[in-house]
């Protein structure tokens, strides 16, 4: 989950040196922290939370294979 957020998040943002990842893993659950660069942060999360969403459900969908639930935290 944490390649595949950060292969997403490249893709979309200007600055892709400066996008960061960590994930935190627990039994059921899996919390992925995604940080990038001021100016980015909209591109991330897009006009009305429609882009973060987006990558939510991807996130969702592929966990689901694997019986796990993923969180998507946006720090900036």
């Amino acid at each position: 989950m944490k390649e595949l957020t950060k292969y997403i998040a490249e893709s979309l943002v200007d600055h892709p040196d400066l996008v960061k990842v960590e994930e935190v893993e627990g039994e059921r659950t899996s919390v992925i922290e995604l940080s990038v660069a001021k100016e980015d942060i909209g591109k991330i999360i897009g006009k009305q939370g429609k882009t973060a969403s987006a990558i939510r459900t991807i996130l969702n969908a592929a966990s689901m294979k694997l019986k796990k639930r993923t969180i998507l935290e946006i720090i900036d």
